[in-house]
């Protein structure tokens, strides 16, 4: 995992909180000064939390947990989607990560097993529509329905459509906007890193990361690197599967050879018998001969 300089975060403008009227208490082990009724984030706390929330997701990836990324300010949007997609080509698999970036559904964590129900909802309205059997022996109305409920149902949950599980963690662009998301972690003890401004309760986040939610440099460096380290774990899980796998050829290769070794073993054994024994039928004709000759 790459180190990351103040002077990136510095450029990226990650040191630009919220009005100080509009401050968080909580928040103020993060604030480095005021400058012009604006408050000014320490860099410094800044790259130690987003240190260690990467160290964290870096850990979850390599174990085959499960993270969304939630993100759904229109600043935040595009970056999580490419960031997500980057993650998904990089390992050319499914890797375990989804995104929300449109809206929040209430329930998503604390009622999963309901709301996993439009899941397989909108699974079925994807591959109905793509079998032209299916389509055929409806009208055209009712398939611009399923149109339609489709595009809703892919506007709510297309980038966690494919979860077939509470994710191990949530990792949330700017937690006061998210608020909803929070508490919901909150309520079934799920883990979180999250982009907390001066504006925020960084106390009710696990690995919070002080830094500014609202500019884009800002966003787009923070998550990037938070992907980058999952991009690691999951390269780590890949390895130790790789590894598991050729330990298992391994230990079966082997036992194929003993039991080949073994057999050949038995096979001489068996030949020296039959050849011994060969060996004692003709020493005894040959002394029935003699007697008989005598």
């Amino acid at each position: 995992m790459r180190e990351i300089t103040l002077e990136e975060l510095l450029e990226a403008g990650c040191h630009f909180g919220h009005q100080v009227t509009r401050s968080n208490p909580k928040a103020r082990d993060f604030i480095f000064e005021a400058r012009d009724n604006i408050h000014i984030i320490d860099l410094a706390k800044t790259k130690e939390g987003l240190e260690e929330a990467a160290a964290f997701v870096k850990d979850l990836a390599s174990k085959n947990g499960v993270m969304v990324v939630v993100g759904t300010k229109r600043q935040a949007r595009t970056i999580v989607e490419e960031e997500v997609k980057r993650a998904s080509a990089e390992q050319n698999s499914d890797n375990n990560l989804f995104y929300i970036t449109n809206r929040w559904v209430g329930g998503l964590l604390t009622n999963f097993a309901e709301v996993s129900k439009n899941f397989k909802k909108y699974s079925d309205f994807v591959t109905d529509l793509q079998d032209d059997e299916v389509k055929a022996r409806y009208t055209k109305k009712e398939v611009g329905g399923w149109e339609k409920e489709k595009n809703k149902l892919e506007n709510l949950y297309g980038g966690v459509a494919k979860i077939t599980k509470k994710p191990d963690c949530l990792f949330i662009i700017d937690s006061h906007l998210e608020d909803l998301v929070v508490r919901e972690a909150l309520v079934t003890h799920i883990p979180t890193v999250a982009l907390v401004d001066t504006n925020a309760d960084p106390a009710i986040i696990d690995y919070p990361i002080p830094a500014n939610d609202d500019a884009v440099g800002s966003i787009k460096l923070i998550v990037s690197f938070i992907i980058d380290a999952w991009i690691e774990g999951r390269k780590l899980a890949k390895d130790a599967k790789d590894k598991e796998i050729a330990k298992i050829a391994k230990e079966e290769q082997d036992a194929k050879n003993t039991k080949e070794k073994e057999l050949t073993k038995n096979a001489k054994k068996e030949k020296i018998a039959k050849n011994a024994k060969e060996i004692e039928t003709k020493k005894v004709k040959k002394s029935k001969s003699e007697k008989s000759t005598k």
